[in-house]
């Protein structure tokens, strides 16, 4: 039995399937929306209207899930969960009916939901969360009401700051309204105003340091500015892009073990830690983060895939195990690329290392190559020993795609002289002679060098 047909919950169902007959497994999926197995971070450009159709973010259909021998009863929701007898309520959500299901295996694939604050008027008509598919058409449906008007994006997360290009592309007015320093928390403050800085030169209005006290409300109950201690910024529509977390509410009930960050604690082979046939996956567990050694809430999509990839093999009598994650995200705003992985300055601190950071210009090819466009690279190693702890990337086409070669030395505990020596693809269309990348690892060897 699985809960949640998106990422993880599909890809178990579909590895367990390869792996077991309809006569001796039986596969039934729960799912409360209208949709499954599509791409939630397809969203954006589907709203921006790079991605022309909302099917074509579909992978597969519930009617093709069926022919497989998969049983997905979509607009189901699992509303209980009774570890003992081994059993879940599920409500219909179109009659309304409820009833128990006993399991042998239980999947638990729920995700995660938006972070949406609990202010006046963030109930109104017009304040959009980004999540699913329903989402986003509810927002489609709002920015064809009020065509090339006003937007404020509250939170300047992956999802915020990829909504406010989705937003510029449809001829609107852009405000992102934002408490921390600088967009995209989850990069150093230096490179955050690298961020911050092109989009601005995009005519977004970036309001930082400011959060939001309250939606304010027209008299037709529509949403019609965001207010915050500072300022009013007008709104015909008010988009969140504050963040998500777990969805982990069934599972808190059920007693089920959870981490610092709300997420559900799973063992090696994605099993719910002290529950042999209970499982989980995507973005609702936390996952080891193998640079720091800590758990951490990191909800993406090719974690969750491969979640499901191992709870399938697993349930389906094959073998399989996660080991972590080294924290490697991309995004982009219009023609800038960011990208990032392994560990922040802060993050480092936090678990006591002590580490040195270099911060590179170079570009994407050749300087002398047609288009070569400018590109930043922050490089972090560990003091003493050189180990590299982390690179975040900031520039134009063929920027964010370099943190590739950094995530798979970061996996390899590689140093950063050791990284100095990757032979890497080199021609000037696609690189200087020395890759950014190798440049910060260089200099990243000079620095810890003259701090031993």
């Amino acid at each position: 039995m699985i809960v949640g047909a998106d990422a993880t919950g599909m890809s178990a169902a579909s590895q367990a399937r390869r792996l077991r007959a309809a006569d001796d497994l039986e596969i039934v999926v729960f799912e409360r929306g209208r949709f499954a197995s599509y791409s939630a971070c397809g969203i954006p450009y589907w709203v921006g209207g790079d991605v022309a159709d909302r099917d074509d973010l579909i992978a597969r259909t519930p009617e093709e899930h069926r022919a497989r021998a998969i049983d997905l009863r979509m607009r189901s929701e699992v509303v209980e969960l009774d570890v003992a007898d081994r059993r879940v309520l599920v409500a219909d959500l179109e009659s309304g009916a409820r009833e128990w299901h006993s399991y042998d295996q239980l999947v638990l694939a729920t995700g995660a939901v938006p972070i949406r604050p609990d202010l006046p008027g963030i109930d109104a008509d017009g304040v959009h969360g980004v999540q699913t598919l329903d989402d986003g058409q509810a927002l489609i449906d709002t920015l064809e009401r009020a065509e090339g008007g006003r937007a404020v994006v509250v939170g300047a997360g992956y999802i915020g700051v990829e909504m406010a290009e989705a937003l510029i592309n449809r001829g609107y007015r852009v405000t992102v309204v934002h408490r921390g320093g600088e967009p995209m928390s989850t990069l150093d403050p230096d490179m955050g105003a690298l961020v911050a800085e092109a989009m601005r030169a995009l005519g977004i209005e970036m309001v930082c340091e400011e959060e939001a006290e309250r939606i304010e409300v027209d008299d037709e109950g529509r949403a019609s500015a965001v207010i915050t201690g500072c300022g009013r910024y007008p709104a015909d529509v008010v988009v969140l892009g504050i963040g998500v977390r777990p969805e982990t509410t069934l599972a808190r009930a059920a007693g089920l073990p959870v981490g610092e960050s709300g997420g559900l604690l799973t063992d090696l082979s994605m099993r719910v830690r002290g529950h042999e046939n209970i499982w989980a996956g995507g973005d609702c567990v936390e996952v080891l983060d193998l640079v720091s050694g800590q758990e951490r809430h990191i909800p993406l999509g090719t974690h969750a895939n491969k979640h499901g990839q191992v709870i399938g093999s697993n349930i389906g009598g094959g073998y399989g195990t996660f080991p972590g994650v080294v924290g490697t995200a991309v995004s982009k705003v219009c023609a800038l690329e960011v990208a990032r992985t392994g560990l922040r300055e802060q993050d480092a601190h936090a678990v006591g290392l002590q580490f040195v950071t270099v911060t590179i210009e170079s570009t994407s090819r050749a300087g002398y190559y047609p288009e070569a466009a400018p590109m930043t690279v922050k490089m972090l190693a560990e003091r003493g020993t050189g180990r590299l702890l982390g690179v975040q990337i900031v520039g134009r086409e063929g920027a964010a795609k370099r943190v590739d070669v950094a995530a798979v030395a970061l996996t390899a505990r590689m140093t950063v002289e050791q990284m100095t020596a990757l032979d890497l693809g080199y021609a000037p269309p696609f690189s200087p002679v020395w890759d950014p990348v190798l440049i910060a690892a260089r200099k990243a060897v000079a620095a810890v060098r003259a701090r031993r």
